[in-house]
């Protein structure tokens, strides 16, 4: 994996009128108690797992991701901090397009390859942080090969994306190797693909 940029001049302050998340305290009673709860309202998603069949290698994303950092730096993880190995990704705030269309657009945009529509399938749906935020992803596949390739990839704006190639070979070793962080969608992607090989 080649080397990243070091993140320096750190800086926390409050998080005011975010575009992404909105911090709100719910009050509600359960079994006749009070209770409350502290949440943030956040956008769905949808993630892509994505096979290349000419590299027989699964494609994941690699990126910056600043809670982390302060976690591990918190917890001193002997890690190269803050980058975190993915699925390609992204928010549903285009109300003017299908899930899939969304997916397609992040396709493209983190990975560098235009996937029809029609080779984009649903896996599934689920929910995460569900202690504080209970936002729904929803999980789609698609096979690829070079003749989709139209860019290196790497994001828009200020995105900073790398696109990793996990031998298929590698890939059952790589779930469990925790020098490597990762989000649990990878997980259970890599361990969806498998058993779907099996049955």
């Amino acid at each position: 994996m080649k080397s990243t940029k070091s993140i320096t001049n750190i800086r926390l302050c409050e998080c005011k009128d975010s575009p992404y998340i909105k911090p709100k305290s719910m009050f509600f009673c359960e079994n006749g108690k009070e209770r409350k709860w502290d949440i943030i309202q956040a956008h769905d998603s949808v993630a892509v797992f994505l096979y290349h069949k000419q590299k027989e290698s699964f494609v994941v994303v690699k990126q910056f991701r600043p809670a982390v950092y302060l976690k591990e730096m918190a917890n001193n993880t002997q890690v190269e901090i803050g980058w975190t190995y993915e699925l390609c990704a992204g928010i549903t705030d285009k109300t003017d397009k299908t899930l899939k269309q969304i997916a397609q657009e992040e396709i493209l945009e983190e990975c560098g390859y235009n996937v029809p529509l029609e080779e984009i399938y649903k896996v599934t749906e689920f929910y995460s942080s569900v202690g504080f935020a209970g936002s729904k992803q929803t999980l789609f596949f698609a096979q690829i090969d070079e003749n989709y390739r139209v860019s290196n990839g790497g994001g828009v704006d200020d995105e900073n994306i790398e696109v990793i190639f996990i031998p298929k070979s590698q890939a059952y070793s790589f779930i469990f190797n925790e020098s490597y962080p990762k989000t649990s969608g990878v997980m259970f992607a890599f361990l969806w693909f498998f058993k779907k090989e099996v049955l």
